[in-house]
C-alpha cells in the first residue's frame, strides 16, 4: 500500500512528531525558525495527502487547489483557526483539526501575567532601573492598580475567558463577562458590552477573531472604556484596531494596554505602539509552556492521523464535512 504524503509546515515538539512517525514517515518537514514563504509552500504543498500547519501559514482555496483533490486534511496546532478558509475546505471536503483545551490554563496564567504586569507597572520599573533613575524610595514613583475590589470585564467567555475568571477568584474581584452564548460561572455575571466597559477596572479579551470581532476594540469601544482601566488582549491582534489604541494610549484616555498578540505578527520595529510606556507587548507567548505546546503537538498529531486514515478527526472545526 503507497503511504499518504505529510507535509509538516513548521517543526513542531517531537510529542507530535512521534506519533505521526509510529504510524507514517513524514514527506517534507520544514526545519526552518521562520515560516516558508507563500511561493514555497505552495510548490510544496502539490501532491501531500496530509497538511499540518501553524496559525502562521495561510490555508486558502488556492492552497488546497495546489495540493490536489487527494488532499485528505488539515491539521493545526492551533485553537484558533482564522489562518484557514474554512469554508473552502468544507465545500473540497477537507476536515480541519484544531487544539482546544490544552492551551487553556496558560493563556489564562499569561492574561494574568499582562494584567499584573500592566497594573503594577513591573516592565517600566525594571526599565527604570536599567536607566540608572532610581535614587530613593519615593511614595509617588510609578503608581499602579489594585486588584483586590476591583471589576474584571471578560469579552468572550469560552474556556479561556472562563479560566480566567476562576482566578480571579482568588483576588477578590469582581467579575463580569459579555458573551451571548455563555452561561455564568465562578461567580461572574453576564451584562452587556456597553455595561462591561463602562464598569470595568480591566477589560480582558477572549474571544476568537471573526469578521464580527475584527477591530471590536475601536474608538467607540475605547471611549467607553474608565480612564484607569487596563486592557489586556490574549486572543488575535485583529481583533484590536492598533491605531485607535495608540490614540487612546497617548492621550491617557485608558491608563494601559497589554497586549500578547499583534496585527501583524511580528510587529514591526516602526510601530508606535512600541514607544508607549504605558503599552507592554510581548510575543504571542499564551501557550509557550512546554506542557501546553506538548499537547497541542500531540493533538495536532492526532488529527492528522485520524484524517490519513478517513477516520472522524478528534477535534473537528468543520464536522459537517462527515455529513
Amino acid at each position: 500500500m503507497t503511504q499518504p504524503k505529510i507535509l509538516i509546515t513548521r517543526l513542531i515538539p517531537s510529542r507530535g512528531l512521534d506519533l505521526i512517525r509510529e504510524h507514517f514517515p513524514i514527506f517534507d518537514i520544514s526545519s526552518h525558525d521562520l515560516p516558508p514563504t507563500r511561493e514555497q509552500l505552495l510548490e510544496k504543498v502539490r501532491g501531500v495527502d496530509g497538511l499540518l500547519c501553524l496559525l502562521t501559514e495561510k490555508m486558502d482555496a488556492e492552497l488546497m487547489d495546489a495540493a490536489g483533490p487527494q488532499l485528505r486534511v488539515i491539521s493545526s496546532m492551533s485553537v484558533g483557526v482564522d489562518h484557514v478558509d474554512v469554508a473552502a475546505a468544507t465545500a473540497r471536503g477537507i476536515p480541519i483539526g484544531n487544539t482546544p483545551g490544552v492551551l487553556t490554563d496558560a493563556t489564562a496564567d499569561m492574561a494574568f501575567a499582562l494584567l499584573f504586569a500592566s497594573a503594577r507597572r513591573v516592565v517600566e520599573g525594571e526599565k527604570y532601573i536599567r536607566a540608572g533613575l532610581w535614587k530613593t524610595w519615593h511614595p509617588q514613583l510609578l503608581l499602579g492598580a489594585d486588584f483586590v475590589g476591583a471589576t474584571l470585564g471578560i469579552v468572550g467567555f469560552g474556556r479561556i475567558g472562563q479560566a480566567v475568571a476562576k482566578r480571579a477568584q482568588g483576588f477578590d474581584m469582581r467579575v463580569i463577562f459579555h458573551d451571548p452564548n455563555a452561561e455564568p460561572v465562578y461567580g461572574a455575571n453576564p451584562v452587556d458590552l456597553d455595561t462591561l466597559l463602562h464598569e470595568s477596572d480591566f477589560v480582558s479579551l477572549h474571544v476568537p477573531l471573526t469578521k464580527d470581532t475584527k477591530h471590536l476594540v475601536n474608538a467607540g469601544f475605547l471611549a467607553k472604556m474608565k480612564p484607569n482601566a487596563i486592557l489586556v488582549n490574549t486572543a488575535r491582534g485583529g481583533v484590536v484596531d492598533q491605531a485607535v489604541l495608540y490614540d487612546a494610549l497617548r492621550s491617557k484616555r485608558i491608563f494601559a494596554a497589554a497586549l500578547d498578540v499583534t496585527d501583524p505578527e511580528p510587529l514591526p520595529m516602526d510601530s508606535p505602539l512600541l514607544e508607549l510606556e504605558n503599552c507592554l507587548i510581548v510575543p504571542h507567548l499564551g501557550s509557550a509552556s512546554h506542557r501546553s505546546r506538548d499537547m497541542m503537538s500531540l493533538l495536532a498529531a492526532q488529527n492528522l492521523i485520524a484524517g490519513l486514515q478517513r477516520a472522524r478527526l478528534p477535534n473537528c472545526v468543520n464536522p459537517e464535512v462527515y455529513k
